[in-house]
């Protein structure tokens, strides 16, 4: 090294260590103003915001009220629809029985009537009461004890030696029908009926014994009294003879009691004690007064073209046996007699010996 260089002045660590603490002291004073300057701004524009008070909204006064007119209504179309009006009585449901009920006959029954009150066939109260009424719907009288069964069938009374398969067959029934009934408790694996005992045969049908008083023709052979009764006559002497229509043999034209089915060949029309009863067609009277079978008071008329009439459970009769009557003539009052729970006709009609339904013929 020359003596020239050797006496250039050398940098040191020391003046390094000067220049980085002033730079660091420029830099801190930068930030400080950029402070400054920062808050500065703030404040001042926290200071520019007006100072009043703000309004509460709900002080003002409520904006005018503005009427909007709505549009006109107009109805929809007409809707065809069911109304159902509100039941004020709980409904219960009926239930259906299993078991048999007993019933008391009451003034005004009839086998028909009762049936319709149990909502049952009249054959279902005849079956289950053969002991009472030997299968005859005239038999029924006030105070009678009747069971009442509780759906159509057979309520069958067991007897010593039957089998379900015998009581089947006799009642065109199957022995599940039986077996299967709940109300009569049977055990389905060892099924067992003591004799008297009362099963329920369910849809089981079998055949009237028909109780009616037999058809009195006229002819030369007359009528023999000691069979059918005092009011029967010789009748061979001829008489009148039907026109082939009819009328209405009482002055009410509704039923008061049985209507005619299988087991009443007949209608029950309603009457008073007393109310007249007419001829529904010309003929000759056969019969006049009292007879058994729960007819009472009877006349029957045969009219002569095969048709035949009967007037039962009068009061009263008007005509005799062998008598000419003409259509609406008075041949008898209406009433109660023989087996009868009140008042009422008992009307027939026959031809040629076969019954025939009344309603096919009145007016």
């Amino acid at each position: 090294m020359t003596q020239s260089e050797s006496a250039r002045p050398q940098p040191t660590r020391q003046n390094k260590s000067g220049w980085l603490v002033w730079l660091a002291w420029i830099l801190a004073a930068a930030m400080v103003a950029l402070m400054t300057y920062l808050i500065f701004l703030r404040v001042g524009i926290v200071s520019s915001a007006p100072t009043g008070e703000i309004e509460n909204p709900a002080d003002q006064p409520p904006p005018p009220a503005v009427n909007i007119p709505l549009p006109d209504y107009i109805p929809a179309a007409k809707v065809a629809s069911l109304v159902r009006e509100p039941a004020l009585q709980t409904i219960i449901p009926s239930r259906s029985r299993s078991e048999a009920v007993d019933y008391t006959v009451e003034k005004g029954d009839s086998v028909f009537g009762i049936a319709q009150k149990f909502d049952l066939k009249p054959e279902s109260i005849l079956w289950a009461n053969y002991d009472v009424l030997n299968d005859d719907p005239h038999m029924i009288s006030v105070g009678q004890g009747l069971k009442i069964p509780p759906v159509d069938g057979v309520y069958y009374k067991w007897k010593a030696g039957d089998s379900l398969e015998k009581v089947a067959e006799m009642l065109k029934t199957s022995p599940e029908d039986i077996l299967l009934w709940p109300g009569n408790h049977l055990d389905m694996l060892n099924p067992t009926i003591e004799p008297d005992q009362f099963v329920m045969v369910p849809n089981g049908q079998r055949e009237f014994r028909t109780w009616v008083v037999p058809t009195i023709p006229r002819g030369a052979a007359g009528v023999n009294t000691s069979i059918y009764g005092p009011g029967a006559c010789d009748t061979s002497a001829g008489g009148a003879y039907g026109t082939g229509t009819f009328i209405w043999p009482a002055p009410q034209h509704v039923l008061s009691g049985n209507d005619y089915w299988s087991g009443h060949l007949a209608i029950d029309i309603a009457a008073y004690t007393g109310d007249p009863i007419y001829a529904v067609d010309s003929g000759l009277v056969v019969y006049a007064g009292p007879v058994g079978g729960g007819y009472g008071n009877m006349v029957m008329i045969d009219h002569g073209n095969g048709y035949q009439s009967l007037y039962a459970h009068l009061s009263s009769w008007n005509v005799s046996c062998g008598s000419s009557v003409y259509q609406g003539a008075v041949v008898g009052a209406a009433g109660s007699t023989g087996n009868s729970t009140g008042p009422h006709l008992h009307f027939e009609l026959r031809y040629f010996g076969g019954f025939v339904n009344p309603w096919y013929t009145l007016p």
